[in-house]
């Protein structure tokens, strides 16, 4: 169902200007009416406003591509996009389903400095607070962010000897580079009792619109809390990530959740 103050016509120019984005200079007005469902007549008329106001450009093929207009339309939003104050937002939509802590974190060197932190109301207290850093390797929220890294990588940044955080923290390179490439094959990361006894976390990656990972999410919870909520967890920490990523000018669809 549409909603009531619908405008079509800016409808319409949407899906063609995402169907330029995604073929840019491919696509000629025949091919253009035909994936976006108009007549020649309607799609010229849009098409010759839209490359007035510079949106579009019409190439060499008579072929469209994106214009300037939308370039600097795209500058002035990631101007303005704040992680911290998109986190705040998002979050709290995904702690009332859960009613668990969420944490924000990005990946500094071997580090993962914790951004910001939105409670569900367990009253048990997490070990990390925003403004804090933590070993990457002994969390969830680091581990999902060393997934773009080579073993190579993984290995030059981290020293010889960890500190085990618990008895069940990773020590080695070798058992490190298995759970991220674990992560990176499911979408998501989860530690088990390696940054705090009787504490579980999932993570998932947040994209920008280079589809770089620029920070994570992750929900921290408590053996009893994890064994009940671990699959629901998993999805709407998952969930989160998308909706910040698509702030963050991620075009990827939404990722596909392996169990």
């Amino acid at each position: 169902m549409k909603e009531k103050y619908w405008v079509p016509a800016i409808e319409r120019a949407d899906k063609v200007l995402k169907q330029i984005g995604e073929f840019p200079n491919q696509l000629r007005l025949i091919e253009l009416s035909k994936r976006v469902d108009m007549n020649k007549s309607s799609l010229f008329s849009l098409l010759n406003t839209l490359e007035t106001l510079k949106w579009v450009t019409k190439e060499d093929g008579d072929t469209y591509s994106l214009g300037p207009a939308l370039g600097a339309i795209g500058s002035a939003y990631f101007r303005q996009f704040n992680i911290l104050q998109s986190f705040y937002k998002e979050a709290s939509q995904s702690v009332t389903k859960i009613n668990e802590h969420i944490q924000l974190g990005i990946l500094d060197e071997g580090d993962v400095v914790y951004l910001g932190k939105m409670e569900g109301d367990s009253r048990v207290r997490l070990i990390t607070d925003p403004g804090m850093r933590f070993p990457a390797y002994a969390s969830a929220i680091g581990k999902i962010q060393l997934t773009p890294y080579s073993k190579a990588e993984i290995a030059e940044i981290f020293p010889d000897k960890w500190e085990k955080k618990t008895p069940f923290t990773i020590s080695d390179i070798e058992d490190l580079y298995d759970d991220v490439q674990q992560a990176k094959k499911n979408g998501y990361a989860i530690e088990n009792q390696e940054a705090s006894l009787g504490f579980h976390c999932v993570a998932a990656p947040i994209h920008n619109f280079e589809n770089k990972i620029i920070a994570g999410v992750s929900f921290t919870m408590m053996t009893n809390s994890w064994e009940q909520k671990k699959d629901s967890a998993r999805e709407e920490i998952i969930k989160l990530a998308d909706r910040l990523s698509q702030l963050a000018g991620c075009t990827g669809a939404p990722k596909e959740i392996i169990k």
